[in-house]
């Protein structure tokens, strides 16, 4: 522990020692603030003087804890339980019930913060309940997620090592504008300047993050005040590996109807025809969401993607030759 830490703040570091492990012993607190047990008594008696109600209890069992009362403690939460929280609230998968994980330590925190009678509904709830977890989410690393948004706000370009799908790697600089989450997934919304095009990256796919001197001005009239969502929207169709080129009968009001921004750029070609054209780094996935488009269309190129059709057409009618074996 650094000696230039002043009073008050080692009190409120005691604070939250004493948050985070409920029964702590003196001699635990002060070994763990590096000072010796008497100027932790004294830390606990700043906290006691602006009145937190920190209880101790004596005996070998014995040790400081947040009491309860009309004044609630405040929660003193961590960069990483911080960041858990919210990347829990907004991808809706963490693990609460585990104290170790940032999101259940935050978690625990708010709990003890609660009414007695409040704390030990949602406790029996956060140990007891299993969220259904959804497998195709794809959680990034909370400290590569928090290195990009720190950079967005900093308006500083990084270098990014990513692998794609595919399984290429590579590394590319890249102006950060956002990090949006849309349809379970994270996104890194950028600008790459060896393309002068914006980018869309997985921010899971994201290896390894270096933040630069060089800065930027991000989009917007002011700047950074624009909808990444909707931009989002526009570009996860751009960048990949794959060329994607369809010509789908049927006038573009309608197409539009099946074929969603994020695989591509509706383009007319005339009354009764449009064009759609994208790129993917996974075929696979990207025929499997033409499947819903309810009219006739046309593979133009991209031999990648013809042959995925090939395969998911050949697997579907096996399916059904299968059933009618069965059947007779």
């Amino acid at each position: 522990m650094k000696t230039d830490v002043s009073p008050t703040a080692r009190a409120f570091l005691a604070l939250e020692l004493i948050q985070s492990n409920p029964g702590i012993t003196a001699d635990r607190l002060a070994d763990q603030l590096g000072v010796s047990e008497r100027a932790t008594r004294r830390y606990v008696g700043i906290l006691r003087e602006v009145g937190m109600p920190i209880d101790s209890v004596s005996g070998p069992y014995g040790g400081y804890r947040v009491g309860r009362g009309l004044r609630l403690p405040p929660l003193l939460f961590s960069a990483d339980e911080a960041l858990g929280l919210v990347m829990a609230v907004l991808d809706g998968h963490h693990n609460a019930s585990d104290p170790t994980n940032p999101v259940g330590s935050a978690l625990g925190k708010v709990v003890r913060a609660l009414p007695e009678a409040v704390a030990a509904q949602a406790e029996s709830v956060r140990r007891t309940t299993a969220a259904a977890p959804d497998r195709a989410a794809a959680r990034p690393d909370p400290a590569t997620t928090a290195a990009l948004v720190q950079a967005c706000s900093r308006q500083r370009r990084v270098r990014l090592a990513y692998r794609s799908e595919a399984g290429n790697d590579w590394a590319t600089e890249v102006d950060p504008w956002a990090v949006v989450v849309r349809h379970g997934r994270w996104y890194l919304l950028c600008y790459s300047p060896a393309h002068d095009a914006s980018r869309t990256y997985r921010v899971d796919r994201i290896r390894e993050v270096e933040e630069l001197d060089h800065t930027f001005i991000p989009p917007g009239a002011p700047p950074g005040e624009f909808d990444a969502v909707a931009m989002l929207e526009e570009h996860l169709a751009v960048g990949w590996e794959y060329e994607v080129d369809i010509v789908i009968d049927a006038p573009i009001d309608v197409a539009a109807r099946f074929a969603p921004r994020s695989v591509g750029r509706l383009e007319q070609l005339d009354e009764a025809t449009t064009r759609l054209v994208g790129t993917t780094s996974n075929p696979a996935w990207y025929v499997e969401q033409l499947v819903h488009i309810a009219v006739p269309f046309r593979i133009i190129g991209c031999p990648e993607l013809q042959q995925a059709a090939r395969a998911l057409g050949a697997r579907l009618t096996a399916s059904v030759d299968s059933s009618s074996t069965l059947a007779q």
